[in-house]
């Protein structure tokens, strides 16, 4: 099991909140006491008045992907604005590639 701290996000409240990781107990948000989502220990909050990097973290979350360490010591590339989410999610629908795939990919054809 990981020790350290990692980031929980509520979405509807646009903060995040670093706190030991336990699969075993639910979170909830203080603000608004909303179920919280696990992000990662590599997620970087975006500043809470930046409404278009919170759509697409949103859609990034809710497809699965997270901030993770991986061996290079980063998540890798995640989009960070709602063009680069439909121009991937758009790539999804007419190639049938998964989206969780699509929306981590650098560049889409």
């Amino acid at each position: 099991m990981f020790h350290g701290k990692t980031s929980y996000v509520c979405l509807p409240c646009r903060a995040s909140y670093k706190q030991p990781y336990d699969l075993r107990r639910p979170r909830a948000c203080p603000r608004c006491a909303e179920p919280l989502i696990h992000a990662g220990s590599t997620f970087a909050t975006p500043r809470r008045r930046d409404v278009a990097a919170w759509r697409a973290l949103a859609v990034l979350l809710h497809a699965g992907v997270g901030f993770h360490k991986s061996c290079c010591g980063g998540p890798g590339y995640r989009p960070r604005t709602m063009r680069e989410v439909r121009e991937r999610l758009a790539y999804a629908r007419t190639s049938g590639e998964p989206v969780g795939r699509v929306l981590v990919r650098s560049d889409v054809p």
